[in-house]
């Protein structure tokens, strides 16, 4: 009998409380859930930005990402993946929308939602994503008094992007934008945009990987042009 009693106060105990193995496994799920639902939205991102050429469509597509993503950030406010993907939605809309159609107050917010998903302890693809963007609207918003744009912080940003992620696509593809764009340091530019197209394939990124190479191979022919001139 008393073996029977401390049977069933174990039982009790085990159904109220999380085993180590218990908790490994809860957190090993939740991980997995999370990085289901960022893939998700950077799905949605993929087949907005590459594959809907209606610009009207692109930018409801957009609104509506944004808005789904910050609802899921509301839900779980210790994942950073929605955080980012409302932040890199926001972003591209501005982009879409001009600076008539309030794209000051677009990038505004969506710096905000990555320096809080910096905080976030995100996962290292993540990370990158965060510095990969921040270092684009750096260096693509307008400076003081207008807004944010900073030179200083945008190189500061991209490079930590390639410290995390030298090989990969994003970080390669917009340090050569910004050194393109930016400094016109052409011969620099290439190396960075031939990296890119170069850069190893990402699962369930195909769309994404493809148009962002073939962006970069555009502005490499560009590029080159330039420097045979």
């Amino acid at each position: 009998m008393k073996r029977y009693l401390t049977m069933i106060m174990v039982a009790g105990l085990l159904g109220g409380i999380s085993t180590p193995a218990m908790a490994s496994e809860e957190a090993s799920a939740n991980v997995a859930q999370q990085q289901d639902i960022t893939l998700q939205l950077a799905q949605r991102w993929d087949q907005l930005k590459y594959k809907t050429p209606d610009k009207d469509a692109r930018i409801a597509g957009f609104k509506k990402l944004a808005e789904d993503a910050k609802a899921l950030a509301a839900a779980n406010p210790q994942d950073p993946g929605p955080k980012v993907w409302a932040a890199i939605s926001l972003a591209t809309l501005g982009g879409e929308v001009g600076a008539m159609g309030g794209a000051l107050g677009m990038v505004k917010e969506a710096k905000a939602l990555l320096e809080e998903a910096l905080q976030l302890h995100p996962s290292k693809e993540l990370e990158t994503s965060i510095h990969t963007t921040l270092g684009s609207l750096y260096y693509q918003v307008p400076g003081w008094p207008i807004g944010f744009g900073d030179e200083d912080k945008a190189v500061e940003h991209l490079n930590k992007a390639l410290a995390l992620s030298p090989d990969g696509l994003d970080a390669n593809f917009w340090m050569a934008s910004y050194l393109w764009d930016e400094t016109h340091r052409y011969a620099d530019a290439a190396k960075y945009f031939k990296k890119a197209i170069a850069a190893p394939a990402r699962a369930g990124r195909e769309i994404a990987d493809a148009g962002r190479k073939a962006e970069a191979q555009t502005l490499l022919a560009k590029v080159e042009k330039k420097l045979h001139h």
